[in-house]
């Protein structure tokens, strides 16, 4: 299995796994490679190393990590590919817990709040001014942008 490290053209970064070289290059002119930030396709491989698993590590006798350790772990925590993980990891939950109600989301969310239907998380599109009314109704709605690749199936 080769780990590949990859990158669409607007500099999203992400990892891609595949059989073989071959594989990678096939799925790639099939169009079957795609962002899961944006959905793109026109993706690039990035040079990357071999990741070699020479064997198991063995724990550091003092596990408490020193004052200067955690202010590198918080500053490492806010990189780039750190931020993408995160938002991916948010809005696949989105995506999991919430119901696509499409173009009715507009009208769902009123049926919901005024105790019409059920209560439930959805997830739909609408305009500006339906956002707009929804809010001046009381209703909390929140504009959230999804990749279409988290709406399907992900290998």
């Amino acid at each position: 299995m080769k780990v590949l490290d990859l990158q669409c053209v607007h500099a999203h970064v992400f990892e891609g796994w595949f059989a073989s070289e071959d594989d990678f290059a096939g799925q790639l002119a099939r169009g079957l490679v795609a962002c899961p930030m944006c959905g793109d396709i026109a993706v690039t491989k990035k040079l990357s190393a071999p990741r070699l698993n020479l064997g198991a590590t063995r724990e550091p006798e003092n596990t408490k990590p020193s004052d200067e350790t955690r202010r590198d772990v918080a500053v490492a925590g806010n990189d780039e590919a750190s931020l993408q993980s995160a938002w991916l990891a948010m809005a696949r939950r989105v995506v999991a817990n919430t119901e696509d109600v499409g173009e009715r989301f507009a009208e769902e969310a009123r049926r919901i709040h005024y105790g019409e239907t059920q209560q439930r998380g959805i997830r739909g599109k609408a305009s500006r001014a339906e956002t707009e009314s929804l809010m001046e109704e009381g209703i909390a709605v929140m504009q959230l942008a999804l990749p279409e690749a988290l709406k399907g199936q992900l290998q």
